[in-house]
């Protein structure tokens, strides 16, 4: 074995305040997080039923009304003494682990807190037009009952479109489908000047359509989306297949589960994910379309994950590690949100006992916390400490190099269990910010297609081995060898996560041509944070913003001289 692939020894770490208090957060999340989170809840889905009532004339009418004063208010900036534009949303409300620290510095608030509503369900040319705000849980519960739903379903209820299409989106379907910016046919974006277009693939903004996925909302901003339809059916049938060996043949049966050798479309799932529990042990699960008949025809098992009182689901999957492979039916709208109720497995680590069955039986309900009140109820140290001892990033690499991403997590940062979800990179006819690599299609690897590449997303959530025995770990390391790695293997991070790359690091990992073609075109350099300075972890001051945008517009116009 050679030092690189030895097992790291760290020594043991002393222990902190900061320890004791994570040990005993879930008293601030039982009786302060967990009530206002049902409440929240509870006082939004009161507020969509309400939108629901209302007839798509109304909806679009309030729409329309909304976007004037979005227009009005960008227009009625000063661009010399005004900040620069940010939306009005509290920094701890977004659902991603980064915290949004740009907006600390001072801003020009545009309000877009009531673009929630979905405007229309268009059954004809199976497209949902929808507000940024409009999250997967609001939009199941309408397409579904018409066996209707997204292309691309994220997994969260509380994962607007907003931030899936100008951030990341990935769902058990992108391995047909893509990633969920892949299933838009148009965005409807107000530009800096205070514009309103609609970008399609093939009209005068097709160069914006396709600068728009990963943007993180500096190129203009998005006030709706179309959005294509899928017909589905009643129920989820799903096989769950027990893989067990070395991480590399945990990869293979994977990739083995979904992209069949033989090239056989027949064979191909409606949905594919895998979960690797340790260095020996995976279940990949796959998924098909079924009626309400076929669920309950004599013999087959209905399985309604979506009761309060059920097993979270990564653990309930486990369970075919000793069973041995199984087949059983899922209410299709339950299926998509299985992991909300335990937020994957992170809900361990925030309740140490959510699990335990006399929790789920009476307070289960409660569930999940929602990850903003988390944010907002812990402080600087806290914030701290989970930067440096716990990992939530996606990895998301060529299909063909799963195995060696998941012995990379496992030598640097053991953590477990592991997301693994594949999803088509397309090959566009401009190069975006994220392409597959040159000449995959003369390669045609397994799952590679003429058009697209087959990628995975290796999800790496919860606390690394080393920070759960009480040894010494740096995770701002660790995560910027996975960045180095994810560079030198064409990977690509997900900007919702905590980054460590510098600027020059982060144009190598994404593609700068197109996007800064954008910024400069439709000037919002000067108006919108250039995406790196918005990624950028730490404080940023009035100063520090200004100088770096002044640098981005003088850097512009140079150009364009």
């Amino acid at each position: 074995m050679s030092d690189l692939e030895a097992p790291l020894v760290r020594p043991k770490r002393k222990k902190i305040w900061v320890d004791y208090f994570i040990q005993f957060r879930w008293i601030v999340v039982i009786f302060i997080v967990l009530p206002i989170s049902a409440t929240l809840y509870f006082l939004t889905y009161l507020g969509d039923v309400w939108s629901e009532t209302k007839s798509y004339e109304k909806r679009q009418k309030e729409h329309d009304q909304n976007v004037n004063k979005v227009i009005k208010r960008l227009k009625g900036r000063d661009a010399s003494k005004d900040g620069l534009v940010c939306t009005a949303r509290k920094p701890w409300i977004a659902v991603g682990m980064r915290n949004v620290d740009y907006k600390r510095a001072r801003h020009f608030e545009v309000d877009l807190s009531a673009f929630r509503n979905i405007l229309m369900i268009d059954k004809e040319r199976m497209i949902a037009r929808v507000e940024p705000l409009v999250n997967m849980g609001q939009i199941s519960r309408v397409t579904v009952p018409m066996n209707l739903s997204l292309a691309v379903v994220a997994e969260l209820d509380d994962l607007t479109v907003g931030g899936l299409i100008n951030g990341y989106g990935i769902e058990g379907s992108s391995h047909v489908h893509g990633l969920f910016t892949d299933t838009v046919e148009a965005y409807e974006i107000v530009l800096a000047g205070g514009e309103l277009v609609r970008a399609t693939r093939d009209n005068e903004y097709s160069d914006l359509f396709y600068a728009i996925p990963w943007s993180q909302g500096t190129l203009g901003l998005l006030v709706a989306a179309e959005i294509r339809l899928v017909h589905i059916k009643e129920y989820m049938k799903l096989t769950y297949i027990p893989v067990k060996g070395d991480l590399q043949t945990i990869a293979q049966g994977y990739m083995d589960s979904f992209a069949p050798r033989d090239r056989d479309p027949a064979k191909i799932p409606d949905f594919v994910e895998g979960m690797v529990y340790s260095p020996s042990e995976g279940v990949m699960m796959t998924g098909t379309y079924a009626s309400r008949e076929e669920a309950k025809r004599k013999g087959n098992k209905i399985n309604n994950v979506g009761w309060w009182f059920k097993p979270w689901f990564y653990q309930y999957a486990q369970t075919a590690l000793k069973k041995g492979e199984f087949v059983e039916y899922i209410p299709t709208r339950e299926y998509y949100h299985r992991h909300t109720s335990s937020l994957y497995w992170e809900g361990k680590l925030i309740l140490p006992f959510g699990d335990q069955f006399w929790f789920r039986f009476l307070f289960g309900w409660l569930m999940p916390p929602k990850v903003s009140l988390l944010k907002a109820t812990q402080g600087e140290a806290i914030r701290n400490y989970y930067h440096e001892m716990h990992v939530i990033q996606d990895m998301l690499v060529p299909l063909y190099k799963v195995g060696d991403a998941l012995e990379w997590v496992d030598r640097e940062m053991e953590v477990y269990p592991l997301w693994l979800c594949p999803h088509k990179l397309f090959k566009q006819p401009v190069k975006s910010m994220i392409s597959p690599e040159p000449g995959f299609e003369y390669e045609m690897r397994q799952g590679d297609t003429e058009d697209a590449q087959m990628y995975t997303d290796v999800g790496v959530y919860y606390a690394p081995g080393p920070v759960l025995r009480g040894e010494v770990f740096d995770g701002v390391e660790a995560v910027r060898k996975m960045e180095q790695w994810l560079i030198e293997n064409h990977g690509y991070q997900p900007q919702y996560a905590v980054s460590e790359l510098d600027e020059r690091s982060f144009w190598r990992m994404f593609d700068a041509d197109l996007y800064e073609h954008c910024r400069r075109k439709y000037r919002a350099i000067g108006t919108f944070m250039s995406i790196y300075y918005k990624s950028k972890k730490g404080r940023k001051t009035e100063k520090e913003v200004r100088e770096a945008e002044q640098a981005h517009l003088e850097t512009a116009y140079a150009e364009g001289d």
